[in-house]
């Protein structure tokens, strides 16, 4: 093995000392583990909830949004929308969504590769999973406010509509017309994959720093 990808990769442990010491060496490897069937698990369940209330629709409209995938009245709610001149939800994160589930993909296999290094290398590859979920709800949040301030002026009510930013989480509305939004299951698993990580890294550090500066005071 050459001395760079030693360098990477950092010491290794003995399976004699691994038993030994088999909670502190273990400890970290189960947590990132954990966040990997965390991370697994949210692929299948909803990232983001929208409720529209308004007086015609007693039961209120709703929208669920996947990483991949938008389901529930959307037309609908698109139809309202398109009264005040907001485009279509369906052209929102449209990047985002098709790269979406591979990008979960990815960060997983990150956290598999992260297992196996025993250096700071191993928080350059779950730095980007533990900041996801904010910069999933970054990516909402900008995308929404887009929409809410570039209404169309020929719309049909484009007067009695000033551009706004609707609420990414929270409850917020326009005229009549009250949103509540909420995180999905998906989402929230994600965060606490993110918390799971940080504990990861905490004791991944506590577990192999000291063999790292025994390694290059031996050098």
């Amino acid at each position: 093995m050459s001395p760079l990808i030693d360098r990477i990769l950092g010491p290794r442990i003995s399976p004699k000392e691994a038993s030994k010491h088999s909670l502190k060496y273990g400890t970290p490897g189960f947590l990132l583990l954990a966040a990997r069937v965390l991370l697994l698990v949210s692929l299948f369940l909803p990232y983001w909830h929208m409720e529209l209330q308004a007086p015609q629709y007693p039961d209120g409209l709703h929208m669920t949004a996947y990483l991949n995938v938008l389901s529930g009245d959307v037309a609908e709610i698109d139809g309202l929308n398109h009264y005040i001149g907001m485009r279509s939800l369906f052209e929102a994160a449209a990047i985002e969504r098709t790269i979406g589930v591979f990008i979960m993909i990815a960060f997983v296999v990150m956290l598999e590769l992260a297992a196996y290094i025993h250096t700071r290398w191993a928080a350059l590859l779950v730095a980007p999973v533990v900041f996801f979920p904010a910069v999933f709800l970054v990516d909402l949040h900008l995308w929404m406010r887009h929409f809410g301030l570039n209404l169309d002026p020929n719309a049909p009510l484009s007067n009695a509509v000033k551009p706004f930013v609707p609420t990414a989480i929270g409850k917020g509305g326009i005229g009549q017309f009250v949103t509540i939004a909420t995180p999905g299951t998906g989402l929230i698993l994600a965060a606490v994959a993110s918390v799971v990580l940080i504990a990861a890294l905490y004791f991944h550090r506590r577990a192999y720093l000291p063999l790292l500066k025994q390694q290059h005071a031996a050098s």
